[in-house]
């Protein structure tokens, strides 16, 4: 596989899919050790409910500015040994599994703030390419299922780290709670151990994989306009956003209302559990450790599965189409989070989350899927980073405004607010619905080529 192609790259087995997608395994078991840990991590230092949103900040700004600076690198990458996307997993995948070791160390509110803007920072390093990376590799006809299998792969990584410290506390005997101001033991081991799988993972699909070299005659003066400087990078990465396809904005639109479904649900769902569940009266109760562990039980659920679905998703788009699948996902996802509030009994959390991990499965692979299609093959990493804009904003935006949101609106009940991202994720069904056209089965490529790009030019 390390020669160059012409036309219609080959088709992969699926063992070399698997390869190409277990590197995804590791950075997902970093996110979302973060994600189901850092909200009671950031409550056990002393933050109080209406900063939580604030102290998220460093995934979005982070992603915002490394991703599409990476693609944009990582465009204009190669090695004959390390090839073009690889390197960056690899730089990425260290750093980040060196500030997981020190998180659970943190002594004060602001050193777990700094050491999260790094693992948010390497850990955008190393995911940003592996999405180019599915499209480098597969053709179109295997797309859906390499980006599946990536959905696959996260729902695996993001099951074992989000039970993680309640397996920790119930298969080690580690205590879950601490005196004031310190992060328990079953967490600080859940943490080494996700610097493991982060850095053996990719460094799996790192030495297990090879990239198609350059084939096409500009990629020189691609690597001679990327030793300008940043001005240049930066000006080529303006006139991008500037130029997206017609598609892709419409799907930018589906993901900006998705995501803030899932950033609340990472805000708030553990301490709301913990404290609306189980009753928990403080951070030093028992039952706060309690409501926590079983918070993460139920996200580590919700990625069992993400990863179950993920067998039969690709068969579910390949009859219904993307759209339709996507937007039927994404009704299921916002029907879990807005029934989290009517949970009487703490096991009915199990069902809220089937509806999250079936949308999961879709947002980590259908957008990906219908948006491969309409990208110029010399930009794949740039537009995968610019379409990443549109997951971080909305969190941005979240960060900073809904604090106002809390005090304001909601009377800081983070079971609403959970409920708030459950609406907005029906609003992005409607919109991927009614909005993206898709094209119908039968036709040449040809004729599907012509009549989408007048649709899309109708649809602008």
């Amino acid at each position: 596989m390390s020669t160059a192609f012409i036309g219609e790259k080959p088709r992969l087995s699926i063992s070399q899919i698997v390869n190409m997608s277990v590197g995804f395994f590791g950075i997902q078991f970093g996110w979302d050790l973060q994600r189901a840990n850092m909200g009671p991590i950031y409550d056990v230092l002393g933050a109080n409910a209406d900063e939580i949103p604030l102290l998220f900040l460093a995934a979005p700004l982070t992603g915002l500015i490394v991703q599409p600076i990476i693609g944009y690198l990582s465009d204009r990458t190669w090695h004959p040994k390390w090839g073009r996307r690889r390197p960056y997993f690899f730089i990425g995948a260290v750093l980040s599994s060196i500030a997981l070791v020190f998180m659970p160390h943190s002594p004060q509110l602001w050193m777990a703030a700094g050491l999260l803007w790094v693992l948010d920072t390497f850990g955008n390093v190393a995911m940003e390419p592996f999405r180019a990376f599915v499209a480098d590799k597969l053709p179109d006809s295997q797309l859906n299922r390499g980006f599946i299998m990536q959905s696959l792969m996260i729902g695996l990584g993001g099951s074992i780290a989000s039970a993680l410290p309640w397996l920790m506390r119930n298969w080690f005997d580690l205590e879950n709670t601490a005196a004031a101001g310190v992060i328990a033991d079953n967490v600080k081991f859940s943490f080494y151990i996700g610097a493991f799988f982060f850095l053996s993972a990719v460094l799996y699909t790192v030495f297990t994989t090879k990239e198609y070299p350059p084939s096409d005659l500009g990629y020189k003066n691609k690597i001679k306009e990327s030793n300008r400087g940043f001005g240049s990078g930066f000006r080529e990465i303006f006139s991008a956003v500037g130029n997206m396809p017609p598609r892709m904005r419409i799907i930018a639109l589906v993901q900006f209302f998705t995501w803030p479904g899932l950033f609340l649900m990472w805000f708030y769902y553990s301490v709301a559990v913990a404290y609306n569940v189980f009753g928990a009266k403080s951070d030093t109760d028992p039952a706060f450790g309690d409501g926590r562990d079983f918070a993460g039980l139920t996200l580590a659920y919700y990625n069992v599965v993400t990863f179950g679905f993920a067998f039969i998703l690709p068969f579910i788009a390949d009859k219904l189409g993307r759209k339709v699948t996507h937007s039927l996902c994404l009704l299921a996802g916002a029907a879990g989070l807005i029934s989290v509030a009517f949970v009487t009994d703490k096991n009915m959390l199990y069902v809220c989350m089937t509806g999250v991990g079936i949308a999961w499965a879709s947002i980590l692979s259908m957008p990906y899927a219908m948006l491969s299609g309409v990208l110029p093959a010399e930009k794949i990493g740039i537009y995968m980073g610019i379409f990443n804009f549109f997951i971080v904003l909305p969190e941005i935006i979240a960060s900073l405004g809904f604090k106002w949101v809390m005090n304001n609106l909601l009377n800081n009940d983070r079971l609403l607010a959970v409920q708030v991202g459950g609406f907005l994720m029906i609003l992005a069904a409607i919109i991927c619905f009614l909005f993206i056209k898709e094209k119908k089965l039968g036709k040449t490529d040809d004729a599907v080529t012509a009549e989408m790009e007048i649709l899309e030019q109708r649809s602008v």
